[in-house]
Formats: structure tokens, C-alpha cells, sequence
């Protein structure tokens, strides 16, 4: 052992008090005995061996060496009978930890530095402090009249003087006798923890360092400010320095970084920051004299600091140096870091110093304790923020499974007192990743442990301030898809169980705040998919909510809620929670009941509206003014698209929700739904057709988009738009062959290029061929500028930018043009005819309720889908005249049917129905009528496609009638381009 400086009380350990040593010297007497660890106080030290005895020197004014011998060489205290394992000093007062956690002090305790419940002023030797006996401590720090302790479950412990807040306990807290928990860094891991004269610091895993107390040279490294600090405040500064260890100083702080830098904060009056100056310096500074060098070890003297560094051997040292404790071979401060007396090098380079031995410990126990967080090695958990984490979660899910074996099953007990006690606004980000690591637990899917368990869970993220809440949300959009996934999942799984078994296992109180803690949940998991694109939007759909709730019920009920009108209209429902408030978990099928239901309701009150008009208009002998209850169209077959504009042109948006009847002149059918669907297909055939040009058919894709070269006015695009509305409103499918973009942008959702793709894949390949090309000479391979188009066999140059047909596309300005590209063809070349069509649409189905839809569920609505199911629609099928699902012509229709190939099918389909595609509520909803005809054989089956009736004659072998089907099939033409 070396040591140097003032040996006024002997508390070098070298003999008889004398001048002070300004360099090191050798100590002789631990020679053998293996010596551990050494700590310093105002004017002794303690001296721990590796078998766990401790021995003191120095000043003995307040008992603190524990021994009543001279203090003049090292003697032994009386914990003989202890194995201790961390000894500290403060000023004139030790403490002592042992193999088992306990605390033991002895010394000046007029402040409560002792911890022991009492204001002795000294207590000569060492008492157990009872206080602590609960909990197992892994270090202990003295400052100069407070002392901080810090349990192995991560609970951390102050008391002694509070004058300047080194408690942190909180403003105007007084100063404390025995051990209080510090409250306000829980669910932190810390790392380490310190103590300055009046400061404190406690440094977190992931390098977060706090600190609180005395400020009045800025030793807390709070910015430009010298206020003392009664709570831990966290040192943002050093957040990205990755902290491994720090020291402090009676007035100053000093921060080791992992790839070892040093930095020093405060009192710099005697040149103790390193910086050649004796200013103080309130922000963490970098020591200039030592980069280029990495420092692996610090200690902190009252007024000096010390620096060693491993690959030149050297021990630096700088500020007060009046006793010589620099240990420079002289007695004047050094304002920079100059090099210890060479002796030291040898020793120091062969042996680390404890604390670097203790640090290894101390990470030992985090790598089993916290398994979940980067190991040392690697810089993750150093990143963690407000936006990363920091965390393993395959770690956390082996630590999880290591913890549901036998020996450790019960471990898991914890949760449930756990959860509840999370606070909404946790001390720092490293404490949220609770939230994280508790989402992988297995014990949470176990539909046992909903109640107690995950449930709870999702209160208490629903309970966090605004700041910390978000911190969770970018977080989870880091987490990997199958993590985000199983999360989802988990919460859906409650829903339904809430809504099978809730009401026979919960009160109906504690049935709506858990229904509705987890909807909320995932609405705020949907809102960070949105952002993230984890999964398919259609991965939070819940398909039993259209079995296990009455739709039409739930979105009466949101209704009338957001109505404000009575809120117990429906006595019947005990909930005030409605599904209907959260559309993500509602599939296409409930969005459509949801729409459809209202459509009625606005029908009714449209209807209502007019039959109360018309009672007033009785009453008061006006019966020419009664208005209709219903949207009644009067057109002509051969001037349908004239007659509907003039007929939709004089009705008011509340007309429009009106039930729609069409009457076609000269016709005397009643309108029971057959002669609506006959009008729509009538009407955008003859709308579609080729010679008005309003539309261009994509021949490669199948598809229809505006054309920018129409020969009609904008009223008919607007024409059509209220017909797709209309068509909507009255249930009724239309078989319009528009691409998913036109929906994506009657939602507002931005084109991209997948959506050329989809309506011209030839242009839609060459662009992305154009964003993946690799070499460098773009403008030599793609020739393109900005932008060439053709126009009915006439070459037309469009700019897509002001000077476009200038600008050569290259590797720098791609992607500008395929966005530009993209919005010539998406939006400013069909700006007018769009708007026309988009407000004839929303006329009629504007509104909150169709941004409750997706796109894809949106194109379902206005032209059905292709979820086939053939089987379905055979047993819905209904028989007329001879015929019954057991008749042998039925049975061979049914045979010759399901022979055909997909695309035949679908003939059949438009064939019969006017449309290849099938309702959004599915093949249970599309019912087929066939009825018997008296016709011969050689006649062709019949479609009245405006009821979906099949008139088939009495087919008497199965190859005729697959002739004749397949005859009339592939004869039909359609109400469409295509």
C-alpha cells in the first residue's frame, strides 16, 4: 500500500504524527494480510482486509475509528465478530456493511449521520443500524454529515443533516435521524451511489446520472444554475456520455465515461476541475489536459481529484495540494493534471484499485439480477431516452422463462402488488421500461390473470402524464412486429372475454372501467401503429364483436351519446362503453352495419322530418306544399343520365338521405328494390360509356380513372358521384371498376406509388425500376425529364414542375419526380373532375361515420368484395315453381356450377347479379331466387339481374344444361366497360 498527505492525526497509518508526505510512501503494515479496500474521511481512514477485518488510524475526537486505542497506527474495531464487505468515512464518522446487507456505524452522530434513531454526539463503537435490518444493503456512502444506502431490490436509503436538501427528501424536509427512502428515484436500477460534503449523486445502468443537495459552485452540475436541490434532479448534460462511475469531492463532482473520458463540475477554486483555471464551473466539463488518454479509475479528495491512466501507468493529479496530498514531491496546487511521484506506477498498473474490483461486482450481480438490460459490454443500455429503450426483450423473455420454473415460480407473485403502485409519472425514462419488460411476461396471456394482471397493467399506462406517455408510444414503435403483435393480440383476447364473460363475473361498475381501460389500450397501441406500420391495420380487428354485440344497438347508443340526448334511452345496456367509439377493432362488416344503420336513422329523420311537415301543412289547409318522404326519381329509359341530373339537381342534401325510389315513365312496377338496382346499372352503363370519354380504361390493369380529355360537363362526374353515395345509402352493390386510390383519396389518405401499380403496372414497374436503379449514370439510362405524355394518338408535354421540360431526372432528384409523377396523375391532372365527383359523394355520405372506414373497406362498401364462398351461396339460394334444392335439374345446376373454374364462376356471378363481386357482409347475404320456366331446351337460361332471379328451363341431362349455362354466361355483356 502507498499513500501520501497530511499525517496530522496519523492517518496515513505510518507512525507518529509528523510534515506531511508529498509523495507516496509504502506502508508496511498490511503487508501479507491482503489488503481490500481503503476509505478516507476528514482526518482518518478505515482499512478493510480480504478476510473482512477492518482496522481505522487518524483523528479518534468523535470515536470513529471504533477502537480506543492510539490512532496513530492501525488498529482493529470491534467487528471481529462481522465479515464486512464495504467500509465509507465521512467526516468524522464510518460506516461498515457485511456479507448479509446489515449497516453498522460508529462516530460523530450529533446530526443523525449515524442513522440509529438517536443525536449522540459520538458513539465509539459500532452499532447496528435496526432501521436497515428489512432490507439487504449492496453499498453504503458517507458524505460529510448524511449518508446514503442503497438495498439490493434497488430501494435507496438517506439520512443525517438536511441543511442544503443532500437528503433529497424534498424541500423544507428536515434533517433525519434514521434511514428514509428516497422515494423519488424508485424504479430506477441503479448502478452507484455517491456523496460529496453537502451533495449526493446516484448514477443509473444505463448512465443516467441525479444529483441533489448543496449547489453553491455548481457541484451538481445543474447548468447555469447554483440553487440547491432538495430532490434528485437528473444531469442531462451527461446523459450521453455514458457515465460509468462517479466521485465527489467536498464541493466538486468528477464523471468517468466509458471510453474514458473525465469530466469535473463546481469548486475549481483551488484547481481541482483540471482546467488551468480556478474558476467554478457549474456544467460537466471535460478535463482538455487528459483526452487523447483513457482514464479507467477516479477518486475525489475534499479539493483534489486523482486520475489514473492504464496505458501509460500514470496516477494524475491536480488541485489543493497544502498537505501534499497530490503527491507531486511538492506543496503547491496544481490547476491541471500533473503526474503522481513515478513509485506509484508500478503498484497501481499491477493491482486495479478496489473500486474497480467492486464495480465489476456490482455489474456480476446487475448481469443476474437484470438480465433484460445490455450487457457492459455492449453501449445499448447507454442509449436509453426518451426515444430508445435500451432494452433486450429476447433477454427479458429468458429471464421470464427462467423465472416461471419451479425454484423460482413464485417470484411472479409481485406483479400483482407491482402494478398497482406504478407511478404516472416516473422519476426518469430508464424507470418506464418497467412497462416493456412487464409486457412479455407469460403470466399476462393467462386468461386467469386478466383480472389481476394484465388488466391492471393497461391502467396504469393509461394513467401516465402526458410526457411519459409518449416516451411508451416511441418506444413501442421501436419494438419488433412479433413483440408489437403479441401485445395486440393479448388485448383483443381480453375484449372478447370481457364481452362472453364479464357480466356473470363483474359487477356492472367494474365491468365498464375494465372494457374500457382495454379498448382505450388498444386505441392508443392502434395510434402507434399508424406511426410505426407494426402490422395490417386489419390485425386489430376483432371478427366475434359482430356475434357477441348487437351493432346496431351499440352505434344507436354512440349516437345518442354523442347527440347528448338521454343518456338511459336503452335500459336494456348497463355499459356506457360502445364499440362503435372504437372503429380499429371493427371489421369491414361491422363498419358496413354501423353505416347502414346510419343511413336508416338519417332515412327516419328525413321521413319524420317530412311527415311533420306535412301535418303542419294539413293543419294549416296547404296541402300542396307536403313533401315527400321519400327520394322518388321520375326518369325515361333512352334519356336516363338528363333526367337524373334534373331529377338529383332540385333535391337537398336532406332529400337525398330519404329511402330512394325510381319510377321509370310509363313503367308501372312498384319499386321494392329490384327497379333501384336496375337504375343504378342502367345508369353508369350508359355514364361509363366509351364515347363520352370521362373515363380512361387501363387496358394491362382492367381499371377506370378520370381522363383529363372529357367531352361532358362536370356535373355528370358529379353525377356520378352522388350515384356511388346513393348506391351506398340504399344497400345496393355497383360493379364500377375504379382502383383503390380513388377511396384512398375520398379518406384523405395520400396516394402512393403501389397505387400505380395497381391501375397502370407497366408505368408503375418502370418507376420503381427508376428508385431501384444502382448505378450512377440515371440520366444516360432512363432519358426522362419532366414529363411526356400522349393524348389520343397526339404527343402533349406537361411540366410536372415550373421548368420540368428542362430538368433531366438523375440519381439526386428520383424520387422528386416519381412523387411529382405521381401527383400529376393522382391529383392535378383530374383536380376538377375529382372535386366534381368527391362533393356528389360526400353529398350524400359525408360525415364522422365514413372516416370510420379504411379504403379497402370503402371500395368493399360501394362494390363488394371477393371473399368467395360457393357453398354459402348454395344453401341461401331460394326455389320457385317445380323446383327445390332435391330436384334433379337443381342438383345438376349445382353439380355443372361447382365444376367451373374460379373465373367462370365469377361470370356467373355478374351474369346474374350484375356485379362478379359479392356484398361486404358476405356470401350469406347475396340470396339467389331460380325459378322453373315452361321453355324447351334449346332455350338459354334467363338473369333478371335487378332481383338475382335465374329463370332455368327443365334441363334433362347435365352436359345440355352446361352447355346452355355456359352459352348465356359468356353471351353477356354487362352494365360496364369491362
Amino acid at each position: 500500500m502507498l499513500c501520501w498527505g497530511s499525517t496530522m492525526e496519523g492517518q496515513l497509518g505510518i507512525g507518529e504524527a509528523g510534515d506531511p508526505v508529498c509523495e507516496p510512501r509504502s506502508c508496511k503494515a498490511f503487508d501479507g494480510h491482503g489488503l481490500k479496500e481503503v476509505a478516507c474521511g476528514g482526518r482518518h481512514s478505515l482499512f478493510l482486509l480480504r478476510d473482512g477485518r477492518v482496522y481505522a488510524c487518524g483523528s479518534n475526537s468523535c470515536g470513529q475509528l471504533g477502537h480506543d486505542r492510539p490512532g496513530n497506527s492501525p488498529g482493529e474495531q470491534a467487528l471481529n465478530s462481522q465479515k464486512i464487505a464495504v467500509v465509507s468515512c465521512g467526516w468524522a464518522h464510518s460506516m461498515a456493511l457485511n456479507e448479509q446487507g446489515q449497516v453498522f456505524a460508529w462516530g460523530a452522530g450529533g446530526g443523525g449521520q449515524l442513522g440509529l434513531g438517536t443525536a449522540e454526539e459520538t458513539v465509539p463503537i459500532p452499532r447496528l443500524i435496526r432501521k436497515l435490518c428489512d432490507h439487504r444493503i449492496s453499498q453504503i456512502m458517507c458524505g460529510n454529515q448524511h449518508c446514503i444506502a442503497l438495498s439490493k431490490d434497488g430501494q435507496l436509503f438517506t439520512w443525517g443533516q438536511n441543511s442544503n436538501g443532500q437528503l433529497g427528501l424534498g424541500k423544507g424536509e428536515p434533517s433525519t435521524l434514521s434511514p428514509q427512502p428516497l422515494k423519488s428515484l424508485s424504479g430506477i436500477p441503479l448502478a452507484q451511489i455517491t456523496a460529496g460534503g453537502d451533495h449526493s449523486f446516484a448514477l443509473s445502468l444505463s448512465g443516467a446520472v441525479f444529483g441533489w443537495g448543496k449547489n453553491n459552485t455548481g457541484q451538481l452540475g445543474w447548468a447555469n444554475s447554483f440553487d440547491h436541490r432538495p430532490v434528485p434532479c437528473h444531469i442531462k448534460f451527461l446523459r450521453s456520455q455514458k457515465v460509468v462511475y462517479i466521485s465527489c469531492g467536498d464541493e466538486h463532482t468528477a464523471a468517468l465515461t466509458k471510453d474514458g473520458g473525465l469530466f469535473t463540475f463546481g469548486d475549481g477554486s483551488r484547481g481541482q476541475l483540471g482546467h488551468d483555471s480556478i474558476h467554478n464551473e457549474p456544467l460537466p466539463r471535460r478535463v482538455q489536459e487528459l483526452m487523447g488518454t483513457e482514464v479507467s479509475q477516479i477518486a475525489c479528495g475534499s479539493h483534489h481529484t486523482l486520475a489514473f491512466v492504464p496505458s501509460s501507468g500514470l496516477v494524475y493529479a491536480f488541485g489543493c495540494n497544502t498537505s501534499g496530498q497530490l503527491g507531486t514531491g511538492t506543496r503547491g496546487d496544481a490547476k491541471s493534471p500533473i503526474p503522481v511521484k513515478s513509485c506509484l506506477t508500478g503498484c497501481l498498473s499491477g493491482s486495479p484499485p478496489t473500486w474497480l474490483k467492486w464495480m465489476k461486482c456490482l455489474l456480476d450481480f446487475f448481469k443476474a439480477n437484470w438480465l433484460f438490460v445490455s450487457s457492459p459490454s455492449d453501449d445499448g443500455h447507454f442509449k436509453t431516452n426518451p426515444k430508445v429503450p435500451g432494452i433486450d426483450l429476447n433477454s427479458v423473455r429468458l429471464l421470464f422463462e427462467t423465472l416461471s420454473k419451479p425454484p423460482f415460480a413464485r417470484i411472479l407473485d409481485f406483479e400483482s402488488l407491482l402494478i398497482p403502485q406504478l407511478p404516472c409519472s416516473p422519476p426518469d425514462v430508464e424507470a418506464m421500461r418497467i412497462y416493456l419488460i412487464l409486457s412479455e411476461c407469460p403470466a399476462l396471456k393467462d386468461s386467469k390473470n386478466y383480472i389481476t394482471l394484465t388488466i391492471p397493467l393497461a391502467m396504469a399506462i393509461l394513467r401516465l402524464d402526458a410526457n411519459p406517455s409518449k416516451v411508451l408510444d416511441n418506444w413501442w414503435c421501436l419494438v419488433d412486429g412479433s413483440v408489437f403483435s403479441r401485445l395486440v393480440d393479448m388485448y383483443k383476447s381480453i375484449v372478447v372475454f370481457l364481452l362472453t364473460g364479464g357480466k356473470a363475473l363483474l359487477i356492472p361498475v367494474f365491468l365498464e372501467s375494465y372494457t374500457s381501460a382495454t379498448l382505450k389500450l388498444l386505441e392508443k397501441l392502434h395510434k402507434v401503429n399508424l406511426k410505426a406500420g407494426h402490422v395490417e391495420y386489419n390485425r386489430f380487428y376483432i371478427p366475434d364483436v359482430t356475434t357477441l354485440v348487437d351493432i346496431q344497438e351499440d352505434y344507436l347508443k354512440w349516437f345518442l351519446s354523442k347527440a347528448e340526448i338521454v343518456k338511459h334511452w336503452f335500459s336494456s345496456v348497463q355499459s356506457s362503453v360502445t364499440l362503435c367509439a372504437y372503429p380499429f377493432i371493427l371489421n369491414a362488416r361491422a363498419k358496413t352495419t354501423m353505416l347502414q344503420t346510419d343511413a336508416e336513422l338519417q332515412m327516419q329523420m328525413a321521413v319524420s322530418g317530412a311527415n311533420m311537415h306535412n301535418v303542419f301543412m294539413l293543419l294549416t289547409l296547404e296541402p300542396l306544399l307536403a313533401r315527400n318522404p321519400f327520394l322518388v326519381l321520375h326518369v325515361r329509359r333512352d334519356h336516363l343520365v338528363s333526367d337524373a341530373l334534373r331529377e338529383l339537381t332540385v333535391y337537398s342534401d336532406v332529400d337525398l338521405k330519404k329511402p330512394l325510389k325510381v319510377i321509370f315513365d310509363g313503367e308501372e312496377a312498384v319499386d321494392a328494390g329490384g327497379v333501384t338496382k336496375e337504375f343504378f346499372l342502367l345508369l353508369l352503363k350508359e355514364l361509363l360509356d366509351p364515347v363520352y370519354g370521362m373515363f380512361t380504361q387501363y387496358a394491362e390493369s382492367n381499371l377506370l380513372w378520370f381522363s383529363d380529355k372529357c367531352f361532358v360537363e362536370h356535373n355528370w362526374f358529379h353525377l356520378i358521384g352522388i350515384v356511388c353515395g346513393l348506391a351506398i345509402y340504399n344497400s345496393t352493390v355497383v360493379d364500377l371498376h375504379f382502383p383503390l386510390v380513388l377511396y384512398k383519396k375520398l379518406l384523405d389518405v395520400a396516394p402512393s406509388l403501389e397505387d400505380l401499380k395497381e391501375l397502370s403496372p407497366t408505368e408503375g414497374r418502370s418507376l420503381q425500376q427508376l428508385l431501384d436503379y444502382e448505378g450512377d449514370d440515371v440520366e444516360e439510362t432512363f432519358c426522362l425529364n419532366f414529363v411526356t405524355r400522349e393524348y389520343y394518338g397526339l404527343t402533349e408535354v406537361k411540366e410536372l414542375i415550373p421548368g420540368g421540360d428542362s430538368i433531366t431526372v438523375d440519381k439526386g432528384n428520383r424520387k422528386e419526380f416519381v412523387e411529382a409523377y405521381l401527383k400529376y396523375v393522382f391529383e392535378d391532372s383530374v383536380r376538377e373532375l375529382y372535386s366534381a365527383f368527391s362533393s356528389g359523394f360526400l353529398k350524400v355520405c359525408g360525415g364522422k361515420i365514413l372516416s370510420l372506414f379504411q379504403p379497402s373497406e370503402l371500395m368493399a362498401m360501394v362494390v363488394g368484395n371477393n371473399n368467395y364462398n360457393w357453398e354459402e351461396m348454395e344453401k341461401n339460394a331460394v326455389y320457385k315453381g317445380e323446383y327445390s334444392a332435391t330436384h334433379p335439374t337443381m342438383r345438376m345446376f349445382w353439380e355443372v356450377f361447382h365444376e367451373f373454374p374460379l373465373e367462370k364462376k365469377k361470370q356467373f356471378l355478374l351474369f346474374l347479379t350484375g356485379s362478379d363481386r359479392i356484398p361486404i357482409h358476405g356470401m350469406e347475404s347475396l340470396r339467389i331466387v331460380v325459378q322453373s320456366t315452361s321453355a324447351e331446351e334449346h332455350y338459354l337460361p334467363v338473369a333478371h339481374t335487378c332481383y338475382n332471379l335465374l329463370d332455368m328451363p327443365r334441363y334433362q341431362t347435365k352436359e345440355t344444361l352446361r352447355r346452355r349455362l355456359t352459352q348465356a354466361v359468356e353471351q353477356y355483356e354487362g352494365f360496364s366497360l369491362v
